[in-house]
């Protein structure tokens, strides 16, 4: 059948393609129902990716959060009409030691490989998880966020030590909003305290124990662990938990930098901590997700603060219309409605 793709062929550019698509045994018809925008996605849209990993990438469909109906299943594992997260890693071979989502032969939606901006997905049904039917699905669309956060937090557990009395989250935007608050729930006997640059979107933080601006007084605050969720401008913010957490602790880093991060590595050895990155998630941390969202249902309920803009896509112009919304944002996700 043919199948038409929303592919970025320049920055601020796209163009629409038709592809031939097999339908077969093995594979779920899938027709993308919201989409989520995310910073990686922007990067190309706006052309800040260097020139050679542009030229290299492009042109493709974006987007790797979102959600889809299924149209087709002859695996018989989903029903027709079922809403279903679409997961964007892509393994093509399982390790004893490393995860599907840190597998260089892995491929990933929207960076090594077509995103779901496309009229279709046809996908293997390991890569699907069904929805809860009363879901937000805007908050549902960028299920694949949450979900980094939640496996960043799963090897968290397994690394850090026992006492975590009080752990930190550097950030105030998206990522530090999802990861502040799936502590609360995954850890509900430490402490969170959340430090940011904005008041404004602190005061969001309402479920946190404390939260402080970078630029406050910190000389009385001490942390066992930390969360990095700031991305650029990263090693302010490492070095500001360097400086915080107490012998032995656990440092995760999260945000995603184009650049190199100057960091103490004097006081990483002198306090003996240890320091880990997460990215991207596997069908484990998806299917654990919507478990937590069933067990919590409040948890979707506070994810709905930071849904920004919703744009209804119906051709090319509203697909632009929604990347450059999500520019100009104030706060939270762009939500593209997929009425293609």
């Amino acid at each position: 059948m043919l199948n038409t793709v929303y592919q970025l062929k320049r920055p601020r550019q796209f163009e629409m393609t038709i592809q031939d698509i097999t339908c077969d045994r093995q594979h779920v018809l899938v027709r993308p129902t919201r989409l989520s925008i995310c910073n990686a996605d922007q990067r190309y849209y706006q052309g800040t990716r260097a020139e050679s990993v542009l030229r290299q990438k492009l042109p493709m469909a974006l987007i790797h959060e979102g959600i889809g109906a299924v149209v087709y299943d002859p695996t018989e594992t989903f029903l027709e009409g079922d809403q279903v997260v679409m997961i964007p890693n892509v393994p093509e071979e399982t390790d004893p030691y490393i995860a599907e989502n840190y597998l260089r032969s892995s491929k990933f939606r929207g960076s090594s490989m077509d995103g779901f901006l496309q009229e279709y997905i046809l996908s293997t049904p390991d890569r699907l998880v069904k929805l809860p039917k009363d879901i937000n699905m805007s908050v549902a669309a960028f299920t694949e966020i949450v979900s980094v956060s939640y496996h960043a937090i799963g090897r968290f557990k397994k690394t850090a030590h026992p006492r975590r009395d009080v752990i930190g989250v550097w950030g105030d935007g998206n990522l530090g909003y999802i990861t502040a608050l799936l502590l609360t729930k995954l850890l509900p006997d430490s402490k969170i305290y959340v430090f940011g640059i904005n008041e404004s979107k602190l005061n969001d933080f309402t479920f946190a124990d404390r939260t402080f601006l970078v630029t406050d007084d910190l000389s009385h605050i001490a942390i066992d662990h930390g969360f990095e969720c700031v991305g650029g401008g990263a090693s302010k913010a490492i070095n500001q938990i360097i400086d915080l957490i107490r012998p032995e602790g656990t440092i995760s880093i999260l945000g995603v930098s184009e650049d190199l991060a100057p960091i103490n590595t004097r006081m990483i050895l002198e306090k003996g901590l240890r320091m880990f990155g997460s990215s991207r998630s596997g069908r484990e941390d998806f299917e654990g997700l919507i478990r937590l969202y069933e067990k919590f249902p409040e948890v979707p309920e506070y994810l709905e603060n930071i849904v920004g803009s919703e744009v209804v896509v119906r051709d090319i112009k509203d697909i632009a219309l929604a990347f450059e919304t999500d520019i100009h944002k104030l706060i939270g996700k762009t939500i593209m409605i997929w009425e293609k």
